[in-house]
């Protein structure tokens, strides 16, 4: 007995699963009791008991409790209309089938607004299915929706006074604390660059932390239903925010792997590094709940001193050492301009019109002052395309679960809302993932079945039902996060006939009606999966991310002749922001699957994308255009360099080829580049900077299979230990 509460501490930490279940199950039990023995109205009954179970057991809702309890409200009705529809359409199995279709798809695509959506799918569902099942019976309809009152009602009170779950850490406190040791690590190069000794000592002693930070801010390190993912402009806001705030990092280290750091003088860009770094100070005590909103005043005052002191200085003779770091020092002041303007958004303040003047498009913070019903309808319509991956698992899971309907009533299944409700246990977003959960749905609904036949064949008296089934309900509701599957599915069997024999006479029949329903279930939930995109995320991930890719490649060669040249820009740009937010809805699905250890690491490959479209964005509004017209065959070559490596990606990834990917082409020879160029120099400077980075972000996106250690988990904690073990070398 006294390992119990460790293996429980051990399986779920804050035993937030047990919590989760007895609170459905206090809910679920209280709201049936009442109504069946109290009222003495099955109908009511029922709703009350599954309407818990739909949006208690299987909707995942996130936030704090009072905001769950608020969702639970607002979704109540939606609850209403599709129990109504239900009824209504449970006339006959056409109707019924066609009904499922319609709102399958409808209920699964909204979740492209974002995770509370997502979570609250499969349980809405489960409320349609149950209504649209005989007897048909219209009159029965207010007592259904009365029950499914009741199970809302108790759900959230539920969730504010029985065993609330702990709040989670916020996005922006998680945001903050990356911001901040951004801002630490950026005084100390400041502190080198301004001839303070020991600047390279602090940096190296406050990289790792910082590494971890950023790597926090990862959606593959926090749950789905913590990502700020939503269609709004916070959510919008934060993701890009943090976004910025990785690849200010990665840039920070490339400022401290210079040679002799703390010997570098460099008093102007110190100067713009400390202002910089106070900035993202202030933007974090902001996201602490500290301060006041960060404005980007001062950066832009900073920047704009630092380009008329460049302006100022004649380049010639300036080691190009010295110019490459000064155009770093110039765009990490840019992208904490940015970052600071994206958690503005995220605030609700005023910033400047994000647009590319260029190529009058929109920026990345197009979405500033559109409103909120705007913004939803625009994630809806932009991923009303057979290339997203929402739209294809809306389309899967409405076509499994229409077929299902339709045979469940032409078969003339006693209990065939089983079979529907087995296509959403076992339905994923590939056929591997749903051949895998088979298994251990079919044997636990055996089992489960087998025990509920015994029950039945024994005749036991309806009271010991209600005496044991709060307790099946609760283990079974906490065996699915602790123990798997099967252990759920056969328990939720057994709840399943413990409840239907206390509203109705049943004998051995319904165990064995169970299990035909979850054959049927299972068929057709391998069949559709098979036959409907079998690869999910992962194969649609390899198409969105090498379409990206070769947009950015195209992206690289327009702004290129577009800064050299003065060529007039494309639509290079606006196509590869498209096609950078439909891979990081694939990358999104894909994280919610199970796979073997991947060998590209997806996370730097969409980085890869998005450092090459930011990137051009903010050349083209700060460097003068056609002023590198000296040396634009030295740019095109460099240029077509990069593009041809994002394109040699590209192609790997959409054959497969792994060593197409992972092969890093040899560097091209040093050129001579002009040295007479006057101030274009320092543009020169900050394009070759970018094209540099470019090479470096392909070079990072293979995963190493070894385990890292703490502060190494990814290619720039790799880079920081190797800055340690030079400081100490």
């Amino acid at each position: 007995m006294t390992t119990l509460p460790a293996w429980l501490l051990r399986r779920d930490p804050g035993l937030v699963a047990v919590r989760r279940a007895a609170r459905v199950t206090i809910v679920a039990c209280v709201g049936f009791y009442v109504c069946r023995y109290v009222l003495h109205n099955p109908d009511m009954a029922a709703y009350a008991l599954f309407g818990a179970v739909a949006l208690g057991a299987l909707s995942q809702i996130p936030g704090r409790p009072a905001q769950r309890a608020r969702t639970l409200l607002a979704v109540l009705p939606v609850g209403w209309v599709l129990v109504t529809l239900g009824t209504l359409l449970s006339v006959n199995t056409a109707a019924a089938a066609g009904g499922m279709f319609v709102l399958g798809f409808v209920v699964s695509f909204v979740g492209v607004g974002g995770p509370r959506l997502v979570g609250l799918a499969a349980g809405t569902q489960l409320l349609y299915i149950l209504a649209c099942f005989p007897p048909y019976d219209p009159g029965s309809l207010g007592w259904r929706l009365a029950g499914l009152t009741l199970a809302v009602l108790l759900l959230a009170g539920a969730e504010l006074v029985l065993w609330p779950d702990p709040t989670p850490v916020p996005y922006p406190a998680k945001l903050a604390i990356a911001v901040s040791a951004l801002a630490g690590c950026l005084v100390a190069v400041a502190d080198g660059w301004s001839g303070r000794p020991g600047g390279r000592d602090r940096l190296v002693a406050l990289l790792p932390d910082a590494a971890d930070a950023a790597e926090a801010l990862r959606p593959s390190r926090l749950p789905p239903m913590q990502r700020p993912a939503s269609a709004g402009r916070r959510d919008r806001a934060l993701t890009a925010a943090a976004g910025t705030a990785r690849l200010l990092l990665g840039r920070t280290v490339e400022l401290s792997v210079t040679d002799d750091h703390d010997a570098v003088n460099l008093p102007a860009a110190a100067a713009l590094l400390r202002e910089v770094a106070s900035c993202a100070e202030a933007a974090a005590a902001w996201l602490r709940g500290e301060g006041t909103v960060p404005d980007t005043d001062r950066i832009v005052a900073a920047l704009e001193e630092f380009r008329a002191g460049r302006a100022a200085t004649s380049p010639d003779g300036i080691p190009p050492d010295r110019l490459r770091l000064g155009s770093l020092a110039l765009s990490l002041g840019e992208w904490t301009k940015s970052m600071v303007a994206a958690i503005r958004v995220a605030a609700g303040a005023p910033v400047a019109p994000d647009t590319t003047p260029a190529s009058a498009q929109p920026g990345p913070l197009w979405y500033a002052y559109q409103r909120t019903p705007w913004l939803w309808w625009h994630r809806l319509r932009e991923h009303l395309t057979p290339r997203s991956v929402y739209f294809q698992g809306a389309l899967r899971l409405a076509a499994a679960l229409a077929v299902a309907r339709l045979l469940a009533g032409v078969l003339d299944l006693s209990h065939g809302f089983w079979v529907l409700l087995t296509i959403l246990t076992v339905l994923r977003t590939s056929a591997a993932e749903t051949r895998s959960a088979l298994r251990p749905a079919l044997v636990g609904t055996l089992l489960g079945s087998v025990a509920a036949a015994g029950l039945l064949v024994v005749g036991i008296q309806p009271a010991v039902y209600a005496v044991i089934l709060p307790i099946v309900m609760l283990v079974g509701f906490a065996a699915g996060p602790l123990l798997g599957l099967g252990w759920a599915q056969g328990l939720f069997t057994l709840v399943i006939e413990l409840v239907f024999a206390q509203i109705s006479p049943v004998d051995w029949r319904l165990a064995e009606a169970r299990v035909v329903d979850v054959l049927v279930g299972a068929v057709v939930g391998v069949l559709i999966g098979l036959f409907a995109w079998p690869r999910g995320g992962s194969g649609e991930l390899h198409q969105a991310t090498a379409n990206f890719l070769a947009t950015a490649a195209r992206v690289v060669r327009e702004t290129v002749a577009v800064v050299a040249s003065g060529v007039r820009p494309a639509d290079a740009l606006p196509q590869a922001r498209a096609a950078g937010q439909l891979a990081e809805a694939s990358y999104a699905l894909y994280q919610s699957e199970r796979h073997p250890l991947a060998r590209v690491d997806w996370q730097a490959t969409l980085v890869a994308g998005h450092h090459a479209v930011r990137g051009a964005e903010a050349l083209v509004r700060s460097c003068p255009t056609g002023g590198l017209l000296p040396c634009v065959a030295l740019l095109n070559a460099s240029a077509a360099d990069v593009a041809a490596r994002y394109e040699r990606v590209a192609d790997g990834l959409r054959r497969r080829d792994r060593t197409a990917v992972t092969d890093r082409p040899a560097d091209s020879p040093p050129a001579e580049w002009p040295t007479n160029l006057g101030q274009d120099l320092y543009n020169l400077a900050d394009l070759r900077v970018w094209l540099d980075g470019l090479r470096d972000d392909l070079g990072r996106i293979v995963s190493t299979p070894e385990p890292a250690p703490s502060g190494a988990s990814t290619e720039l904690g790799i880079r920081v230990a190797r800055l340690a073990d030079g400081a100490t070398s």
